[in-house]
């Protein structure tokens, strides 16, 4: 089963991009936009296990 969350990327002014899915509260963090995209995975599954 697929479930899509919401995940808003912002850009940190000291550098990089934080990444937070709101309906579960987890976060995460990367250099560029790629990176934030592939690191809030584990979070997610994590949450949801």
């Amino acid at each position: 089963m697929r479930i899509i969350f919401t995940a808003l990327i912002k850009e940190e002014a000291e550098g990089g991009y934080s990444v937070l899915c709101p309906e579960l509260g987890v976060a995460s963090q990367g250099e560029t936009i790629e990176e934030v995209k592939k690191n809030i995975v584990e979070p997610v599954e994590l949450y949801r296990q």
